[in-house]
């Protein structure tokens, strides 16, 4: 089990050991069983913080234990959850052990993107982690005359990416895990991941990137590293 998951299980033990010991203590007025499951998705969420846990997993631990409760009510098919673990399992894949969520690049970053280099700027360009393609498509009908690779290993966004790119000669998807995939031969690599992969990305880019190539990070910094230049979007999300 990877370590991200020990220590987002070790945050939900403790927050049911916690509201256990709070209600046999009597601290706790009687509440129902959902109104435990909220505190109890509250404390677990306040221990992942304590303790450091990437941000995305604080939602997760505050909707866990209700989502249970609310689901045990509706008294539901068991073929159900299996069905929807099946397609959340399709959306997010390897994401527990990556630590890379589902990030999508929106279209005002990648018109600025775009406006920002030259024509005559890097022609073969890969986007890491290509989701649902939001980045690649994108960029591949701003600029024709490049070819955009986008690169994912999620089946569902994948092969949605797929269909949304049928009519993009300039486009190529692969499905594919980006740690496994050479980078020698892109002029301009493109990531929106997570700030976890970031330093051991930089390493393979550094090592595998022709001479003169362009590696370009979406709001998550290389540690350590002083970037070149920095984009500001304006946009809501502050990109």
């Amino acid at each position: 089990m990877h370590p991200a998951i020990y220590k987002a299980l070790r945050c939900q033990l403790l927050s049911i050991a916690l509201i256990f010991l709070l209600g046999q203590s009597g601290i706790l007025p009687p509440v129902d069983v959902l109104a435990l499951a909220a505190l109890q998705g509250l404390s677990a969420s306040f221990i992942a913080l304590m303790t450091k846990s990437d941000r995305w997993w604080l939602p997760i631990h505050l909707v866990f234990m209700p989502a249970i409760v609310l689901a045990s009510q509706l008294r539901l098919p068991a073929n159900t959850y299996a069905l929807i673990f099946g397609v959340v399992l399709c959306i997010y894949w390897t994401s527990f052990r990556t630590r890379v969520p589902l990030f999508l690049s929106n279209r005002a970053t990648v018109h600025r993107f775009a406006a920002t280099l030259d024509t005559e700027s890097p022609r073969k360009v890969l986007d890491v982690g290509s989701g649902t393609g939001s980045f690649a498509l994108t960029l591949a009908r701003l600029r024709p005359d490049w070819h955009v690779t986008g690169c994912e290993l999620a089946p569902a966004p994948y092969a949605l990416s797929r269909w949304l790119s049928r009519r993009s000669p300039n486009v190529t998807l692969l499905r594919q895990d980006f740690w496994a995939l050479s980078l020698h031969d892109y002029e301009l690599v493109y990531a929106f991941l997570s700030p976890t992969p970031m330093e051991p990305l930089w390493r393979k880019a550094r090592k595998e990137m022709p001479a003169g190539a362009l590696f370009v990070s979406n709001s998550f910094p290389v540690p350590g590293v002083e970037p070149e230049q920095t984009i500001e979007v304006g946009d809501r999300r502050q990109t």
